[in-house]
This record gives C-alpha cells, structure tokens and sequence, in this order.
C-alpha cells in the first residue's frame, strides 16, 4: 500500500469546523492525479488492488460511482464492514480523466432554475457520459456536515475511460478504514484525525462546476 499522506484536519472532533462552501470538490490530489474511493466484495477489491487495474468481472456496462471524500466513501460503506463493501480501494486516477467526467457530466436530478426544463434535463441525462450528485458531507461520527461531497457516475464511455485509460493506481486502503474506525469508537478522534487522507481544494474549472451546482 501507497505511503499515507495525513494531515491534522477537523471532521467532527467536537472543535468549530472551518467554514466550508457548500458546493466545493474536495480531494487528495497531485499536480497529475486525483484519488477517489469505492468499495467492493473481495473478488472484486482484492484482485484489482494486487493487480492495479480492474479484474474481468468489473462490470464496464453499469454505472459506477467514484468518490473524492474517504469519509463519505467510509459513511456508504459502514467502513468497510458492509456486505459486498468489505474491500475499500484508493484509485488514483489522472487529473486529466477526472476533469473529462465534470465536463460530460450533468446532474444526476432536476433542478428548476438550473435546467430550462425537466424534459431538456432528461435529454442532457440521457446524453451524458457521466453524472454528479452532492451529498451532505460526514464527520467522523458519520454526521452530515453543512457543506457537500461530490460523487461522480460514470457509465458508457466514462465507465470506460475509466477503467483502461485513467487508472494510475489502486491501493487496499481497508485496514486503514478499520484503524480509523477503531479509534472513532474508542473516542481518540485526535489519532482518527491525523490518519485520514489529505484532502484538499481541488481548482475544477468555474465552468465545468457552474452547471453541476445544485
């Protein structure tokens, strides 16, 4: 596994939070890539962390869904404890890649305002390679938090992309997720803190986020 990149963040540590945007991408990220997070049954999750890249029974036909936020990633998943999420895996994917979904994507539901109509929203969903979604962001306790953590559908030529292009990397991050939760309920959310990914403002361009703002 990849060497941890930690930093002494708050995320529900009984201390004031930092005032957040409410619609800002947040990520551990480089100069050329972006991580995100899913979880898998083991068939799936350990065969493509050993092997770094998806095995043959990765569905590139359904929608998958990546996830820039470990701690949303650990509130869908029960951290790891779920059935058929038991495997949870940091995919380091190229900045590049990340950036194509947000331009193809539209958001995964209506809004008025936003969209002239709910029937012009349907054709850009029907259209879109790629879909996004903002849900409430979690602290360590699993409670939503007032600003949101973005979730990105790819399907079709996304999924794709995705899969056999993008990928720089795949790591088993399950035992870390288990560390983490080890010390939430144990109370020593301070060591929780400084084990968790170092995520970061990532800069998508104004345009590409200006129509997948809620």
């Amino acid at each position: 596994m990849k060497t941890r990149k930690t930093h002494d963040r708050n995320h529900g540590d009984d201390r004031p939070a930092q005032q957040e945007p409410k619609f800002r991408i947040r990520a551990l990220h480089t100069e050329a890539t972006v991580t995100v997070y899913q979880a898998y049954r083991p068939a799936i999750g350990v065969p493509a962390a050993c092997d770094g890249r998806f095995p043959a029974a990765w569905s590139r036909e359904r929608m998958t869904w990546i996830k820039p936020s470990f701690l949303w990633m650990m509130y869908r998943c029960g951290w790891g404890l779920k059935e058929g999420q038991e495997t949870v895996l940091a995919v380091e994917i190229q900045r590049d890649g990340f950036e194509w979904a947000l331009r193809h994507a539209c958001l995964s539901h209506y809004v008025p305002g936003l969209h002239a109509d709910q029937a012009e929203w349907k054709r850009q969903l029907q259209r879109s390679p790629a879909r996004v979604q903002w849900d409430p962001e979690r602290d360590l306790r699993m409670q939503p938090l007032p600003h949101r953590s973005l979730q990105l559908g790819l399907s079709g030529e996304a999924a794709r992309r995705y899969a056999d292009e993008w990928i720089v990397a795949i790591s088993d991050v399950t035992s870390l997720a288990h560390e983490i939760h080890g010390l939430v309920s144990s109370g020593d959310l301070d060591s929780a803190v400084r084990l968790l990914p170092q995520e970061r403002p990532y800069a998508a361009g104004d345009d590409a986020l200006a129509r997948l703002r809620l």
